[in-house]
């Protein structure tokens, strides 16, 4: 596989090898959990059972100790078993990964989530709303925290909350007005008030059960208040969001090694042997695998330089590049995989069909490819601006 080239420490193929276990079961369930939209409750369990929830937690306090890296290089490959399933686990891994590295919270915070995490919690960001869109964009949410003595009353209702069904935490936006701020709120989902409405109705990731979250004065203490930042959009890099297109590459991993597999597979009584030996069909592997190829060498990059210290403070827009550029990618090799397929490929009974509308979805996932290009411009005029002012 192409992707064994980027495979590089003992520590990633233990948890690989770990995984692999799984390969054959996560991919016999996906067709039902997309057939039937339903949550891959079993598993998450599994998962959860491997110790897979705290790869991403520091090693000091317990955990695997995962670099953005490691991380993109195991989600890559479930996904290539199950999307949903990666997506769902690759939040809390990301949420987890970035709270722990920055420090996000007070020690003491920190300390009792670890703790959580190493039995098994699960955790995501609850921050998109219906009037706000993608809080990348800027919005004000329209879930609300008063303060009443101690306490602090949460009410409002949010979308797209992946893994609904499982997750143990909702990392949740509200706006304190009496802060004029926007902070995130840590909610056990066991709290009087907190409610799942099922309103995920969608064609491609049909399993992710990306709900919506009902807020209903929902009392938090004091120390719930983890979050105060400076900026909810815009502000620091954050490589651990590179778990989304690690997702989308490995189920375009996986619609090339099915359109491999079948054109050395499927011989038509019009040709002596295999289509794979068709120019055309040749013509349609090499551009997968092109596409592939430069996908892994800019996932792998971004990864790479963010994990760097003397890198990651040169950064700028890398992060979303990689999005841009690999879920743009998994789109295209899906794409042409159906094509070397043909229309076998549009069957309910073929994966093709399940992966290429599951690969759409990376579009709809933060950072949307429109603010990357804004970024991008944005950038070389502020650079060319500064270096006019510098020469005057």
């Amino acid at each position: 596989m192409l992707k064994n080239l980027f495979i590089k420490t003992e520590k990633q193929k233990k948890w690989l090898g770990k995984l692999q276990q799984f390969e054959e079961t996560f991919k016999s369930r996906s067709a039902e959990i997309d057939e039937l939209a339903v949550f891959p409750i079993e598993n998450m369990k599994d998962l959860v059972g491997l110790g897979y929830a705290s790869l991403t937690l520091p090693s000091e306090l317990g955990g695997e100790g995962f670099s953005v890296y490691d991380m993109v290089l195991i989600q890559e490959t479930l996904a290539s078993y199950d999307a949903n399933t990666a997506l769902s686990i690759g939040w809390s891994l990301g949420v987890v990964g970035e709270v722990f590295e920055n420090k996000l919270w007070t020690d003491e915070k920190l300390d009792f989530f670890a703790n959580e995490v190493l039995n098994g919690a699960l955790v995501n960001r609850s921050v998109s709303e219906a009037q706000t869109g993608s809080p990348t964009r800027g919005g004000r949410p329209g879930t609300t925290a008063i303060k009443k003595g101690d306490t602090w009353v949460i009410n409002g209702r949010k979308i797209f909350t992946t893994a609904s069904p499982i997750l143990s935490y909702f990392l949740t936006s509200a706006w304190i007005e009496e802060k004029e701020k926007v902070g995130f709120f840590l909610i056990n989902r066991d709290v009087d008030g907190v409610s799942i409405e099922e309103t995920w109705d969608v064609v491609s990731m049909r399993g992710t059960s990306s709900n919506d979250l009902i807020l209903t004065n929902v009392g938090v203490q004091e120390s719930d208040l983890v979050e105060l930042p400076e900026f909810v959009s815009g502000g620091k890099i954050n490589g651990w969001l590179l778990h989304i297109p690690a997702t989308y590459l490995g189920v375009a991993q996986a619609a090339r090694d099915y359109a491999v597999q079948f054109a050395n597979t499927h011989s038509p009584n019009s040709l002596n042997g295999p289509i794979a030996q068709l120019p055309n069909v040749q013509q349609l592997i090499g551009e997968i695998d092109l596409e592939l190829t430069k996908a892994r060498f800019v996932i792998y990059g971004a990864a790479s330089c963010y994990d760097n210290k003397a890198t990651k403070q040169l950064l700028t827009n890398e992060v979303s590049v990689a999005k841009h550029i690999v879920t743009n990618s998994a789109i295209t090799i899906v794409d042409k995989a159906m094509r070397l397929v043909g229309a076998k490929s549009l069957q309910r009974t073929n994966p093709l069909q399940r992966y290429y509308r599951d690969v759409r979805a990376g579009l709809h996932n933060p950072p949307m490819d429109d603010m990357t290009i804004k970024k991008l411009a944005l950038t070389a005029l502020e650079e060319d601006k500064n270096k006019i002012n510098k020469d005057q």
